[in-house]
């Protein structure tokens, strides 16, 4: 069922940008669900951001995952020097509480993985946090995903972001008209925030990923369940404002088992044999739309990025590890109006 039953696109079927948003003056953003030609040609540019991501081969959860992600890391350039000493927050996609339901969740195995990996690459500290926005009881859900039995059996630390100590920032994006985030104090003293989705398609936003999954450090006890106060301000909007602020370091997006159709709940497994990496959320996610055979230029929160919080366009993007070509699987969409400019 939808996050906000009562939540529609945020743009009619048939908007197109203004003159102002098309020049991009004022540093004005597209938000909405049309795909234009011009747009395109107007963003190759992306005010000279460029960006690395890497595609790893990854096709079961028992496997070595921890060397795929340190092989990711290392076509990345991170290596023990950039990583020694840094306080890491794994902020995994925490949905629904179904151990059998593998395509819901980012894997435990992929979290404890990344755990393992930060780890031997001197770390100073590797915290699990997650603020889900479905189900309010955090040890419940940890427990029968299997999440907190992973985490527990590499000896890490959880923290509910739901009901930790925040601090209000100011909203770096300004996409909505929040003049302050409210963020958990957990994630302020972190060096790094790790982004650490699933891969999914979504009834609004279409793809939710890297940049989407930031809605989970939005503390619950301040914006709500599930997030009411974001969903009200515009999905697009809220993951641009959450992403301008909180500036992850890094995003690892668990593509081995997706989900696809109905997504972030409803939807069925679908398989993509991947890991994704990358520093820049908005080039990942642009990535995984690529793998998943979808168009990056009819998702929102991308437009809105290209070229204030990343780069969309391929040839703004280094691709490391796996061509594109070679791993995509087309993901299903629902059959509804304003996603139809998605499907490729």
């Amino acid at each position: 069922m939808p996050e906000n039953p009562t939540e529609q696109p945020e743009q009619p079927q048939g908007w197109k940008p203004s003159r102002r948003e098309l020049l991009g003056i004022g540093g004005a953003a597209v938000i909405g669900g049309g795909v234009f030609a011009g747009i395109r040609r107007w963003r190759r540019n992306e005010n000279g951001q460029r960006s690395e991501v890497a595609i790893c081969k990854a096709s079961r959860y028992d496997a070595n995952l921890v060397a795929t992600i340190l092989d990711g890391l290392r076509e990345l350039g991170i290596d023990r020097a950039a990583v020694r000493g840094k306080r890491i927050l794994l902020k995994p996609n925490l949905v629904e509480t179904d151990l059998g339901q593998p395509h819901i969740n980012t894997s435990p195995a992929v979290v404890a993985a990344a755990i393992e990996s930060f780890r031997r690459l001197d770390a100073a500290d590797v915290v699990v946090a997650e603020g889900q926005g479905h189900r309010r009881d955090s040890w419940l859900v940890l427990d029968e995903s299997g999440m907190g039995r992973a985490i527990e059996e590499v000896a890490a630390t959880f923290v509910d972001l739901n009901h930790d100590e925040f601090a209000a920032v100011d909203n770096a994006g300004t996409w909505t008209s929040l003049e302050k985030l409210h963020l958990p104090k957990t994630l302020l003293q972190a060096d790094w925030v790790v982004s650490m989705p699933k891969l999914k398609t979504h009834h609004w936003a279409g793809v939710t990923c890297a940049m989407k999954n930031l809605f989970g450090v939005m503390p619950g006890i301040v914006y709500g369940w599930p997030k009411n106060v974001l969903h009200h301000q515009g999905i697009n909007k809220s993951i641009l404002d959450i992403n301008a602020t909180v500036k992850p370091s890094l995003a690892i997006v668990d593509g081995i088992i997706g989900m696809e159709g109905d997504g972030p709940i409803m939807g069925t497994p679908k398989a993509a044999n991947c890991l994704i990496l990358g520093r820049n959320a908005a080039s990942v996610d642009a990535t995984a739309t690529r793998i998943m055979g979808l168009n990056p230029y009819a998702v929102g929160y991308l437009i809105g990025a290209s070229g204030r919080l990343g780069a969309i366009h391929e040839s703004n993007i280094s691709q490391r590890g796996e061509p594109i070509d070679a791993m995509k699987t087309r993901f299903g969409v629902l059959d509804a109006p304003h996603l139809r400019s998605i499907v490729v």
